[in-house]
């Protein structure tokens, strides 16, 4: 259904005329749009939000897998941004194919769920940080595990600095525990979504 804006015709607005389309009407459009896409195999990155209790997060996905989790404070804009230059420009807001991921990340906060069953796409790490982000899934749910003892797992004793530089660029937080390495000191270290949410999820995990 469209509304067309009247307004005196005096006022100097050349577009009082035109029709304006609402909300049901614009989601209608942009599930066509989508479908579409989807049909004609251009759905590069699909994306969507879910909101958790360490704030909202942006869901993203290839056809290979999930790709991308972003916090709030990583500015959802930037990230989309980004994924368009990094992945592929044909980029769209595409619930349907984040519905698992959404479901499970949900589960996960309500305490449901204790690991991540989802194809993960990891074109976004590469080399050393690729090899950090395959050890962390090895880290079990309610523990957690040094940088140093990640850098020696991925062969390379001496570099817990790189490894800390592996966890804050994870693109798959949360899904890719990188929230389970701590200081040797036992204090909880960086974090891409901040050292609250950092300490949400050890605490929501240690009370299982």
């Amino acid at each position: 259904m469209t509304t067309t804006r009247t307004t005196p015709a005096n006022d100097g607005d050349l577009f009082a005329a035109l029709p304006v389309v609402d909300d049901q009407a614009q989601r209608r459009l942009h599930a066509r749009l989508v479908a579409a896409a989807t049909a004609a195999g251009i759905l590069d990155v699909a994306y969507r939000t879910v909101d958790t209790p360490v704030g909202t997060l942006l869901l993203a996905a290839t056809e290979e897998g999930l790709v991308r989790v972003a916090y709030a404070r990583e500015d959802h804009d930037l990230v989309l941004d980004q994924l368009a230059k990094s992945v592929s420009p044909r980029v769209l807001r595409a619930p349907a194919r984040l519905e698992l991921a959404a479901r499970e990340i949900e589960g996960y906060f309500a305490g449901r769920r204790s690991r991540f069953d989802l194809p993960l796409d990891f074109q976004l790490s590469h080399g050393f940080r690729r090899t950090v982000l395959s050890h962390l899934t090895e880290i079990g749910y309610g523990q957690t595990a040094s940088y140093a003892a990640i850098a020696a797992a991925a062969g390379n004793p001496k570099a817990a600095r790189a490894v800390g530089t592996a966890c804050a660029t994870n693109p798959l937080p949360i899904v890719v525990p990188c929230h389970r390495v701590v200081r040797s000191d036992g204090t909880v270290g960086q974090y891409v979504g901040g050292a609250d949410a950092k300490r949400t999820l050890l605490t929501l995990e240690a009370a299982a």
